[in-house]
C-alpha cells in the first residue's frame, strides 16, 4: 500500500463542506468516488481539515492509501478528468508510513476576502464577502496585534464547539488593503469551529467603529461568546495554505 498526499483546490460553493454527508455532495465525497473509479477500489480520503459548506480551499491537502502503481506525476491529471471542474487536484506526493495528514499539521493559513466597495463585483461573488461599509485599517491593525499569540479563544469559536481544549496560538492575523477591499490573512496553529470567521466579523465592527480596540483583550479573558462580533460568512473563507514539518510537494 502506498500512502499518498494531494493539494486540493476547490470552490465550495456547491458542495455541504469537506465531509460525507448523507444524500449531499461534499468534497471528500467527489474525491473518493473518483479515486474508486481510477483504482477499482473503496478508499478512504482524510482531509486536513473539514471545512464548512461554502468554504473554499487553495491548499487543502488530502491524503489516502491506495494500493496503485500510478506515477506521482500522473495522478494530478487523472484525478481531474475525473472530478468536477470547481475541484482540481493540483499535486501529489508520497509519504512515510506514519505520516498523519491532520496530527501532523503544523501551520494552517487562511484567507478570508472582504469586498468593501458600494457593489459587489459579480465575479468575487462567490468567494468573498460584499460589506459595503467603509473600514479603518488601522483599527483593525491595532485589534488584529491583541489577538495575535496564545489565547484561549472560547469567545471567538461557536457555541457548537465541541473540544474542551480552546487554546491556540495566533502567528498572524492581518488585514491587508485590496483593489476591492481587504484581505484579512490569519495563520495559527489550529482553529475552532468557526474561530476565523468570527476573528473577521469582529475586526469588521472594530474597522466601522462600532467596538474600539481595546476590547479584545477584555473579549479574550471573558471565554463568552456573545462579547465577540458577528461570524463572517462561510463564502469569504478560504482555506489557503496548510504546512508539514517537511514540504512534501
Amino acid at each position: 500500500m502506498r500512502n499518498l498526499i494531494m493539494k486540493v483546490a476547490y470552490e465550495g460553493t456547491a458542495y455541504a463542506g469537506f465531509q460525507i454527508q448523507p444524500d449531499l455532495p461534499t468534497i471528500q465525497g467527489e474525491l473518493e468516488r473518483a479515486v474508486g473509479q481510477l483504482t477499482g477500489q473503496r478508499v478512504s480520503v482524510l482531509g486536513s481539515g473539514r471545512t464548512d459548506a461554502g468554504v473554499h480551499a487553495n491548499g487543502q491537502v488530502v491524503q489516502m492509501l491506495v494500493d496503485s502503481r500510478i506515477p506521482l506525476e500522473r495522478w494530478p491529471l487523472a484525478m481531474n478528468a475525473l472530478l468536477p471542474e470547481d475541484i482540481r487536484v493540483m499535486k501529489a506526493a508520497e509519504v512515510p508510513p506514519g505520516f498523519h495528514v491532520r496530527h501532523d499539521v503544523i501551520k494552517k493559513t487562511y484567507l478570508y476576502r472582504v469586498n468593501n466597495c458600494p457593489h459587489q463585483d459579480p465575479f468575487l461573488r462567490r468567494i468573498s464577502f460584499h460589506y459595503p461599509r467603509r473600514l479603518d485599517q488601522s483599527r483593525m491593525e491595532a485589534a488584529a496585534r491583541m489577538l495575535e499569540g496564545t489565547h484561549d479563544f472560547t469567545s471567538f469559536c461557536s457555541v457548537r464547539t465541541a473540544v474542551e481544549n480552546r487554546v491556540r496560538t495566533i502567528y498572524r492575523l492581518e488585514p491587508e488593503q485590496a483593489s476591492e477591499g481587504f484581505l484579512f490573512w490569519v495563520t495559527g496553529n489550529g482553529f475552532l469551529y468557526n474561530m476565523v470567521r468570527i476573528l473577521v466579523g469582529t475586526l469588521l465592527e472594530v474597522g466601522t467603529g462600532k467596538r474600539d480596540p481595546g476590547e479584545m483583550t477584555t473579549v479574550l479573558k471573558s471565554r463568552d461568546r456573545t462579547r465577540a462580533g458577528m461570524t463572517a460568512p462561510a463564502h469569504g473563507l478560504t482555506m489557503w495554505q496548510v504546512e508539514y514539518e517537511r514540504d512534501y510537494f
